[in-house]
């Protein structure tokens, strides 16, 4: 692959340090006609997640007796990239919905609602690396604020390695030009992963480093979820008098 230069005197290419996240606007709650919804924007990822259920599964064959079922479905929006994407599914965006939906199912309650179904959209509307641990971040506010019970809120990082050196929170470049990259997702409280991938090469050592720099931007990440949640919740609506 050909070689770039991603650290100049200790900075990134787009200003960062190494251990600093993208600028993050998350909201809670922007799409009426869903029942709990979530917008990202983290660096030049733009991302709206959609919450639907619990409601009866049909067909009835594939309801579960005991618990709900949890489906995902990420998709990238024809003109997230700059080469036009071929729409619907492909093997990438089944692979992501598999592992957003695992890395949030621990935290629910499922067994709460048997026979019945939980769908997450994850629609990228423009992508600049991290997508699935940033729609993990969104999904997990939109669950919250379609009123599922939820054991914690989950965050997601990428952590990678540019020029030898760990960075957090990869944009596009670095995650093409650089040496390792490893999303992470664990849960705000007690830190728990759920969801760890590495593409590249780390030394033991450089793994341990890169798990401490990704639990440092989920806390970061952990208290702006906390804070989207807490700003809708906390505004509540004028009555209109006439």
């Amino acid at each position: 692959m050909e070689e770039k230069k991603l650290l100049i005197e200790g900075r990134r290419l787009d200003g960062r340090s190494p251990d600093q996240l993208r600028p993050v606007k998350l909201k809670a709650g922007v799409l009426k006609r869903a029942d709990g919804s979530a917008y990202i924007e983290q660096g030049n990822n733009k991302i709206l997640v959609a919450v639907y259920g619990p409601q009866e599964l049909h067909p009835r064959h594939l309801q579960q007796p005991d618990m709900a079922v949890l489906r995902c479905m990420y998709n990238m929006a024809p003109f997230s990239v700059e080469e036009r994407k071929k729409p619907g599914p492909d093997r990438r965006s089944v692979e992501i919905s598999k592992v957003v939906r695992e890395a949030l199912e621990s935290v629910l309650f499922l067994n709460l609602y048997p026979r019945s179904v939980i769908d997450i959209y994850i629609e990228v509307l423009q992508a600049d690396a991290g997508t699935r641990v940033a729609g993990i971040t969104a999904a997990s506010v939109a669950l919250a604020d379609a009123g599922i019970p939820i054991r914690d809120l989950v965050a997601g990082v990428s952590v990678g390695k540019v020029d030898g050196i760990l960075v957090l929170d990869l944009n596009a470049e670095e995650d093409q030009y650089g040496e390792a990259d490893m999303p992470v997702a664990m849960t705000g409280r007690d830190k728990r992963i759920t969801l760890l991938q590495m593409d590249g090469h780390m030394t033991r050592e450089e793994f341990r480093q890169a798990l401490q720099l990704a639990m440092k931007g989920c806390q970061q990440l952990y208290e702006l979820q906390k804070e989207a949640l807490r700003e809708k919740y906390s505004s509540t609506p004028k009555e209109v008098t006439g």
